[in-house]
């Protein structure tokens, strides 16, 4: 055996941290919106009566237009950059979460 001391991995300091938080929020918010649809699974069956094709195609089709979204928005926020989309994005959804209370009732 050597006297050779074995190197301690250095820890994590605040800013990686922060960068696993960043990527972490996103996938938290996707799961969460995974768990609410599949939660009104029933409720979409019981108004739409939808056969099985139709109801996997509404439970499937939110992670193929995200993943769309994500490639798409990936290169606008290369071409654009990506300071900028985030902002335009949050005006956006402010201006969406400001008019969605005024939309006609079904």
């Amino acid at each position: 055996m050597s006297d050779v001391p074995a190197l301690a991995a250095p820890g994590a300091s605040r800013r990686e941290w922060f960068g696993l938080a960043v990527i972490a929020l996103p996938c938290l918010l996707y799961s969460m919106d995974l768990t609410v649809l599949n939660l009104a699974v029933p409720h979409l069956s019981a108004d739409l009566r939808p056969s099985s094709s139709q109801l996997l195609w509404i439970v499937d089709i939110y992670g193929f237009l995200l993943a769309g979204s994500l490639i798409t928005m990936g290169t606008l926020g290369d071409r654009i950059g990506r300071r900028r989309l985030l902002l335009i994005g949050a005006v956006e959804l402010r201006q969406f979460s400001q008019h969605s209370p005024q939309a006609p009732r079904c």
